[in-house]
């Protein structure tokens, strides 16, 4: 991949990180940081669905 190539994949994982930040950066450390997203990206746990816990009454268990 090029630079401009590896900055879209890199803000694809972190969007939050900017163009004119990820610029900065030749593409041989872009590469080394992309490798490292997507490495990160496959060894993290997929949470499809976070439910709320049910609700307590700590009221009842006060008096």
């Amino acid at each position: 991949m090029d630079k401009r190539q590896l900055i879209e994949a890199i803000r694809q994982f972190n969007p939050s990180a900017t163009i004119a930040f990820l610029e900065q950066f030749d593409a041989p450390a872009l590469e080394q940081y992309h490798a490292r997203l997507a490495d990160t990206q496959r060894r993290a746990p997929q949470i499809n669905a976070w439910v709320r816990p049910a609700r307590r009454d700590y009221g009842a268990l006060a008096g």
